[in-house]
């Protein structure tokens, strides 16, 4: 794997900072370091599960800002420190306002700050947009392997959902050795299907894409179903739809109701994190009183302590954790670092001497 360590974390003399610097790195410098590298992103987030789940991080939970006279629009605070090999700690700061996009922009912009572990100055800030799409669909990548080992792996993927987060995700799927003999696609919106088929055809894709009018034509005839819609409140509500027992990347966390959850074996990337904010395994709490329809994490299964059945869906709901952020983040500063293109702002600290 690549090492992530930081090179604001060697020291020239041990035990004296060094003078904090200060970087700024553009979303195109982000794409380029990140481009074409799935299968070395997707060791990277495996491994950040693993440290998670040993306690090697600190990841509370996010804050929502949101707004009286925006009602659909929130701003997140993800904060988080992770150790390890990566040795870092930093704030994601993601936008989320729908609205954007009939104004043709994205609806979710961010910006990740690292800061250093042994001063805890601040040494960049990243666009991180790519960033946060990017942990997203390696975390569902992993989570697509994991848990189809003691299963039949899926051979026909569905799209509910079809933005930028689901193009990542079929890029990764791809990237990771992936191959489908059907593509299906779900949208209300016909201009994101349109722009998703385009992306498939220009990518190259093998399997045959089909456009569904209806989701229910899409769940059953897919056996990899990936969620990555806007949905607020759940809108998939019958347990019938998954009778073929399909994997479920249920990656917008709030597209499905309870009664779908109780009829599936529930995979999440951490309990406390996801069950809450009124997400659909949050709602399956508070319909039964208690979590035990959850049968554990993804670090669970990659232990071996838990199994996904072979005779029943499987759903994974990943709340996305702020330390795969960083690390994302962290591998990036080091590959522009490396290549010698960090763009160093000038005095951005001003006042270093603690007397004056």
């Amino acid at each position: 794997m690549t090492d992530v360590l930081s090179t604001t974390a060697q020291r020239a003399v041990p035990g004296r900072p060094e003078v904090p610097t200060f970087s700024v790195i553009s979303g195109e410098q982000v794409q380029q370091a990140l481009s074409g590298r799935a299968k070395q992103l997707v060791e990277l987030v495996e491994t950040v599960y693993r440290l998670h789940g040993a306690g090697d991080s600190v990841n509370p939970p996010s804050y929502f800002l949101r707004f009286t006279d925006r009602p659909t629009a929130r701003i997140i605070a993800l904060p988080a420190s992770i150790g390890g090999p990566v040795q870092v700690d930093g704030l994601k700061w993601i936008s989320s306002f729908p609205e954007n996009v009939g104004a043709g922009l994205p609806r979710a912009s961010a910006v990740l700050i690292l800061n250093d572990h042994d001063t805890g100055y601040p040494f960049a800030c990243l666009e991180s947009s790519i960033i946060s799409a990017t942990r997203t669909a390696a975390s569902a990548a992993l989570a697509a392997d994991w848990l189809s080992r003691n299963r039949t792996r899926p051979t026909r993927v569905g799209f509910f959902g079809t933005g930028l987060i689901a193009r990542y995700i079929h890029t990764f799927l791809h990237g990771t050795g992936w191959e489908f003999e059907t593509v299906g696609v779900h949208d209300l919106s016909t201009d994101s299907t349109a722009g998703f088929c385009g992306y498939l055809r220009q990518h190259g894709s093998t399997g045959q894409v089909t456009v569904h009018d209806s989701a229910e034509d899409l769940i059953r005839s897919s056996d990899l179903v990936v969620f990555a819609t806007v949905a607020g409140e759940p809108h998939v509500t019958d347990p019938a739809w998954f009778t073929h027992n399909p994997l479920v990347l249920h990656v917008s966390l709030r597209d499905l109701a309870p009664e779908v959850l109780l009829g599936a074996a529930n995979f999440v990337d951490d309990v406390d994190h996801c069950l809450k904010a009124d997400t659909s395994p949050h709602l399956a709490e508070q319909r039964t009183g208690n979590r035990d329809f959850l049968n554990g994490t993804l670090n669970d299964v990659m232990l071996g302590r838990a199994a996904p059945p072979a005779d029943r869906p499987v759903i994974f709901s990943p709340f996305g954790l702020g330390v795969l952020d960083l690390a994302v983040g962290k591998y990036v500063y080091d590959e522009v670092s490396r290549t010698g293109n960090l763009r160093l702002i000038d005095d951005f600290f001003h006042d270093l001497r603690r007397y004056g």
